[in-house]
């Protein structure tokens, strides 16, 4: 089988993370990992795709030098601030009531759900994506997709939970790329997938609350019965930490960055070894340099993380699942590699309360270290939702780039171009063309869905009329018996 790459960019609020996986003969090994400064993004989200594309062009660039290849796709993740949720639902009469469900049967009323789900503006929102809750069918209440397959039933319902966000916001990251000439092969919610790259099988089935600190956005995710039952988001993370310190220090960000990362810790009363340490910092323009006490930067971190944790349970407990959560609490992102964190959660809940690192399952990391640290977590989930797809592939290498541009020339030279140049066409189409396909193409979902509905709900009227004409028939049948066993009990009396 040939050798196909698949290219995942998470967009961070500071860091963008970018990875290059190597997919032959259904092997995965990831070839390159690295982590950049961002620019234009704010609480996850691409305000300024000028800035957005200059960041993430530098991190492409690095990428393709290193590994001598073109990328022209790009895996990349979708907003996570910002995102309601709604419940969703569908029901279609089965054809053949006594067949078994079978799993595309489940994906069909999924897209119905969704295609005839009614947003508030379709002009400004946007669907991200849909969680199946529950399905009926015939005597089956309130099932789980594996038990629901492979049922035979006359009907089936789903209930789904829809995460909706903005539609300018996916709109930016398409300019963003075309800015640097690269098409979308995915634009993925990673909510939906977080949880198969950092918890346990027992842990989402017992219940468990998933908290994914990165540095602008704080997100919470509650799994029950295997389900990812509850999502929301906080405007805040670790980068109001990088904030404070800079604020209250009078240090350079990039500064207060690094000494986050180097000495940083919660519960200031829980590191006696490092409480009467004085760091020296020495500012090299001025020739000066001050000191600041380990612990004092311990306080300063201690007080902003208890308010993000605070924001967080709060959502915990609005999710209703507050007293079902026996696996209690996992963290991850960048955030959760703070000394301390995890026991100042566990204080302020009374949750058990675990480290998450990512599970690159079936998926070979050696040689690139940083893809098994906590920041890491959403790389790995977004690799994992894409790389069983075999029609997936972002990149190429050298070889294959120069057969291209010589295909491209001859094609040119064919059509009469000057020189036989290769003229570059411009990639605005490509980009928009594809996002216009993709909103084709669900418009005609939506009417091939309503249609399947309408059909559905004339059959089911058409089969009532039936029902109805078929027991008219019989209670005339009954009327007419009963009238000539009546007269004919009367001629015996007569006759008697």
């Amino acid at each position: 089988m040939q050798e196909r790459y698949i290219v995942t960019a998470d967009l961070g609020t500071s860091k963008t993370a970018l990875c290059v996986t190597s997919v032959s003969d259904g092997n995965a090994q990831i070839v390159y990992y690295g982590e950049s400064p961002s620019d234009g993004i704010r609480y996850n989200r691409v305000f300024n795709p000028t800035r957005a594309a200059e960041a993430l062009g530098k991190a492409i660039e690095k990428a393709q030098n290193e590994l001598d290849i073109n990328i022209n796709q790009l895996v990349i993740g979708l907003p996570r601030y910002g995102v309601r949720q709604e419940v969703a639902e569908a029901e279609v009469q089965r054809s053949e009531p006594m067949s078994c469900i079978e799993l595309e049967e489940v994906e069909e009323i999924k897209n119905i759900a969704l295609d005839t789900y009614p947003l508030k503006d379709s002009s400004r929102e946007e669907i991200y994506g849909a969680v199946p809750q529950s399905f009926t069918a015939g005597e089956l209440f309130h099932q789980s997709e594996e038990d629901i397959v492979g049922s035979p039933a006359e009907s089936l319902t789903g209930n789904f939970k829809v995460f909706i966000g903005s539609k300018r916001a996916v709109t930016n990251i398409d300019i963003m790329l075309n800015k640097l000439k690269i098409a979308p092969a995915r634009k993925l919610f990673v909510p939906q997938m977080l949880g198969e790259a950092v918890l346990t099988d027992e842990e989402k089935d017992n219940g468990v609350a998933l908290i994914e600190m990165g540095a602008g956005v704080t997100s919470v995710s509650i799994y029950k019965g295997r389900i990812l039952r509850y999502y929301a988001a906080l405007p805040f993370g670790a980068g109001n930490v990088t904030a404070d310190i800079k604020s209250e220090c009078g240090f350079k960000e990039s500064l207060a960055e690094n000494i986050k990362l180097g000495f940083g810790a919660c519960i200031p009363e829980k590191i006696p070894s490092l409480g009467e340490k004085t760091l020296q910092i020495n500012n090299d323009e001025t020739g000066t340099y001050e000191h600041l006490s380990i612990k004092y930067l311990a306080e300063i971190i201690d007080c902003r993380v208890r308010e993000i944790l605070e924001g967080v349970l709060f959502l915990v407990q609005e999710s209703g699942y507050a007293d079902k959560l026996r696996n209690g609490i996992v963290l991850t992102g960048g955030g959760a590699d703070l000394a301390n964190i995890s026991n100042l959660m566990k204080d302020m809940s009374g949750y058990n309360v675990r480290t998450g690192y990512p599970r690159s399952r079936f998926i070979s990391t050696s040689g690139c270290p940083g893809i098994s640290e906590t920041s890491a977590a959403a790389t790995v989930a977004m690799l994992l939702a894409v790389k069983d797809d075999g029609r997936l592939n972002c990149a190429y290498t050298a070889e294959e780039a120069a057969e291209k541009a010589a295909e491209e020339a001859d094609a040119g030279a064919d059509a009469g171009t000057v020189g036989g140049a290769y003229m570059e066409q411009d990639f605005t189409d490509t980009v928009f063309a594809s996002r216009t396909e993709q909103q084709q193409n669900a418009s005609a979902r939506k009417k091939d869905s309503k249609a399947k509905v309408e059909g559905k709900k004339k059959e089911k009227e058409q089969t009532a009329k039936q029902k109805t004409t078929i027991w008219k028939k019989v209670g005339e049948g009954l009327t007419s018996l009963f009238d000539d066993m009546t007269e004919e009990n009367e001629n015996q009396e007569e006759q008697l």
